[in-house]
């Protein structure tokens, strides 16, 4: 298969955690810690937009043209604006610590791995210095992974 497609089934994946926890209004926390996550993990995907621009909005995890974007929040991880969108979703558990919530985040997470590894395929054939950034910088959480 295509790995449009499979990015495409990542993003769909994704979709359903995101809409599940909308449906059982599980997505935004009541407890301050969780809050203070989500308001930065907020902060962190509006920084991320704005350093990458608006070749960010594609349905499939497809490179853009341009040039690669090592600035901003890419200078600590590759993957930023899917990172902001897992830490905000985890943590909607610290508030929500139940099976179901706990089933959506992985959804999520998985979706959204799943297209950062279809993503990163992509990334190594478009861009030289690709393989080089990524040996020195982490995908979803900085110094660790």
């Amino acid at each position: 298969m295509n790995s449009k497609i499979f990015s495409l089934i990542g993003f769909g994946i994704a979709l359903l955690g995101l809409v599940f926890l909308l449906e059982k209004n599980y997505i935004l926390s009541k407890n301050p810690i969780s809050i203070l996550i989500q308001i930065c993990s907020v902060a962190f995907m509006i920084w991320a937009r704005l350093t990458f621009g608006l070749r960010s909005f594609n349905a499939t995890a497809d490179t853009t043209q341009g040039k690669l974007v090592t600035t901003g929040p890419y200078r600590f991880l590759r993957h930023p604006i899917y990172a902001a969108i897992i830490y905000f979703s985890w943590a909607s558990v610290i508030s929500y610590p139940f099976i179901e919530t706990f089933a959506a985040v992985f959804l999520i997470t998985g979706g959204l791995f799943m297209r950062m590894i279809l993503e990163e395929k992509s990334l190594l054939l478009t861009y030289d210095d690709y393989a080089t950034y990524s040996k020195h910088t982490k995908r979803i959480i900085p110094f660790l992974f």
